[in-house]
């Protein structure tokens, strides 16, 4: 399954006026990352960058003035993302501005069924907060010192990471690596595979219950009578 890590940076917060500037991406398959990535910036034509948005990703007018515009990298775009999941962080927000481009040159929108918001996911499972993407790496252990402005690749990186740990991606992980030691050429494709044999203990482990605790035991399911579940099972070992 493959699913994309993405993040925009644009330049403003209204997506009827305002356009992206910066969409970075990851590619995971089987929650796991691959190593491809896409990072791309954009004229936005004649809007100026918000002097707010500004003071959020640091990306300058001047910076912009020799990038193309999106439609001349929309192909680009659909391609890398192919037929995967588009994942973002407060994904509203995101894809909002995506299907603005998109409908500004014509072309169908991304549809919802297609979106995951890792905010919303955030939120389900940690209803008491804070979920932005900071707070999320402090929570799970991530290193985002480096994250002194926002960037659309590398809030992707950090939110891949996120991601994996909400979705307790990192058993993906420990099967991959199972795979590798095995010797296979493609861990990605072959990890279904995997096969893990458990086998059986030669003597079984010793009692943790005392004497005492069992005779406790015995008392207890002596009183509930022969009616009692408990009646219905040996004492444990």
């Amino acid at each position: 399954m493959r699913e994309i890590i993405f993040d925009t940076e644009t330049t403003g917060l209204d997506n009827r006026l305002d356009r992206i500037i910066e969409i970075g991406g990851i590619e995971l398959f089987n929650h796991f990352p691959t190593g491809r990535t896409i990072h791309i910036y954009m004229n936005p034509g004649d809007q100026k960058v918000h002097p707010d948005a500004l003071a959020v990703h640091g990306i300058t007018d001047e910076f912009l003035k020799d990038k193309k515009g999106f439609a001349d990298v929309v192909e680009e775009i659909i391609e890398f993302f192919g037929d995967a999941k588009w994942i973002a962080h407060n994904a509203t927000f995101d894809m909002g501005f995506v299907n603005a481009e998109l409908a500004r040159i014509g072309r169908p929108p991304i549809l919802p069924e297609r979106v995951i918001d890792t905010l919303s996911l955030a939120r389900r499972k940690h209803p008491m907060g804070p979920n932005s993407l900071d707070a999320l790496c402090r929570r799970y252990g991530i290193d985002n010192s480096h994250r002194t402005k926002h960037g659309a690749l590398l809030d992707s990186e950090l939110l891949a990471e996120v991601y994996i740990e909400m979705i307790g991606g990192r058993q993906t992980a420990l099967g991959l690596g199972v795979a590798a030691a095995a010797g296979s050429e493609n861990t990605i494709d072959e990890a279904d595979d995997v096969i893990l044999a458990v086998l059986e203990r030669p003597r079984p482990l010793a009692s943790r219950l005392s004497e005492t605790e069992a005779a406790a035991h015995d008392a207890l399911i002596a009183k509930l009578g022969t009616k009692g579940i408990w009646s219905k099972y040996d004492r444990p070992n």
